[in-house]
């Protein structure tokens, strides 16, 4: 499918060259890059490390690269995350002066600083503008790191110490970028004040196109040979992994109740259930075993179904077939699964945490609750599977925020204009 506005022109009548840095290429870029691409006369060239798992347009070139070393034995335990950074930064620009020797010349550079990579550009490229990607800066309390006292604990000063150095390399990537931009307010909240002015507020997009209600969707069969059926009051949870930042623990200890008020109800689980993305692992073998043994003989299993990583063509029939949405999140970076879910008219039941406030007003577009009910969550979703009126209502409005505010055809122009300002020299 052809992006929209793919004839919407980056710098009328002038051809740039752009430069994406990203270790999943093209990751969070994927519009833009199709956007550029089907324009006319820009070259377009990507720096990573891992393979990349979308088809590229025609005419972008992914160059890969490998690290040099590994991190030494004997690092401080504080600065061994900065160490990490730098041994990948140090990879990128030596890819990076491989390019320049063959000649390219970047306008801009578009660059996800998370890894570290882009820290040294600006030195391989003195006069190109970079715009970074930023996602989130870590604060030692008020945030993700001292939110869930359970798990967490109360921060000592050891875990401030560390979360406190995981910015240091955002703090250099700040200084080297001509701007930056990130998805959400919420986002961009979490950095200094000063660095805020610096930051523009633009989500990546959602295809609303691809993302939409199926009026008439298909019955699904899981790998377990269960069939879902059109109708059917169908819950369904999405982790890239299945973790506590992401509410894991909460949604689990829900099952029993949720099972009492809807024994009908179909729990569907996406997410893969080994390690974490975020956050510390599991001390005892992985999250999702560690929290299904506190409702162990209280719920029925045959109704509760693990998927796993599933392929994006299945995901979002899922979501289509979806009677009820629930996303639960730490106070962290929004997931894009949820703007998903809302654009299929999902009806959903979030957190009351700030990243989910930003986009769902309770009983407008969908219900919030406390992070940490699981009773709470149980009822909710039950109303939500008992009135599907209301449950369709608040799905429409669902879909109607994302078509507004974070639709391709909404974002895609903001992104696109402000790499052009930044190109230009307009910003920075």
């Amino acid at each position: 499918m052809a992006p929209p506005l793919a004839n919407w022109q980056f710098i009328t009548g002038i051809a740039v060259n752009i430069l994406f840095v990203h270790q999943s290429f093209p990751g969070q870029y994927v519009h833009v890059v199709r956007a550029l691409a089907a324009q006319a006369g820009h070259q377009l060239v990507a720096l990573g490390i891992e393979p990349c798992l979308v088809s590229l347009p025609a005419g972008v070139h992914y160059i890969r690269y490998n690290l040099k070393r590994g991190n030494g034995t004997d690092v401080h335990p504080l600065a061994a995350e900065t160490e990490t950074k730098v041994i990948r930064a140090e990879a990128c620009a030596a890819a990076a002066h491989q390019l320049r020797q063959q000649g390219f010349m970047p306008d801009l550079i578009c660059a996800h600083p998370g890894w570290g990579e882009s820290l040294f550009l600006g030195d391989i490229w003195p006069g190109a503008p970079t715009l970074s990607y930023q996602e989130f800066y870590y604060a030692p309390r008020g945030l993700d790191t001292d939110f869930d006292h359970e798990l967490q604990g109360i921060p000592n000063w050891a875990s401030c110490a560390k979360v406190r150095m995981k910015n240091a390399y955002l703090q250099l990537a700040l200084e080297a970028s001509r701007w930056n931009i990130t998805p959400t307010a919420f986002q961009r909240s979490t950095f200094p004040c000063h660095w805020q002015q610096r930051i523009s507020a633009i989500h990546d997009g959602i295809d609303c196109q691809a993302a939409a209600p199926n009026p008439s969707p298909r019955a699904l069969t899981l790998a377990d040979g269960t069939l879902l059926q059109p109708g059917e009051p169908i819950v369904t949870f999405v982790n890239r992994r299945l973790e506590p930042t992401r509410g894991c623990h909460t949604f689990i200890r829900a099952i029993p109740y949720l099972q009492e008020l809807a024994p009908t109800a179909r729990i569907v689980v996406v997410g893969e259930t080994r390690g974490v993305s975020y956050g510390a692992a599991c001390p005892n073998g992985e999250w999702k075993d560690h929290f299904l043994r506190d409702i162990e003989g209280r719920y029925d299993s045959s109704r509760v179904h693990f998927l796993g990583t599933i392929p994006y063509q299945q995901f979002l029939p899922l979501l289509q077939l979806s009677a009820c949405h629930v996303y639960l999140t730490y106070p962290f970076v929004l997931s894009w699964s949820l703007l998903e879910a809302m654009a299929c008219a999902c009806p959903v039941v979030g957190s009351a945490t700030a990243p989910v406030q930003e986009v769902i007003r309770d009983g407008e577009n969908g219900l919030l609750v406390d992070f940490f009910s699981a009773t709470d969550l149980a009822i909710a979703v039950a109303d939500l599977l008992a009135h599907r009126e209301r449950a369709q209502q608040l799905g429409a409005a669902a879909r109607a925020t994302v078509s507004k505010q974070y639709s391709l055809e909404v974002c895609l122009p903001r992104q696109l204009s402000l790499m052009q300002l930044v190109a230009s020299g307009a910003l920075g």
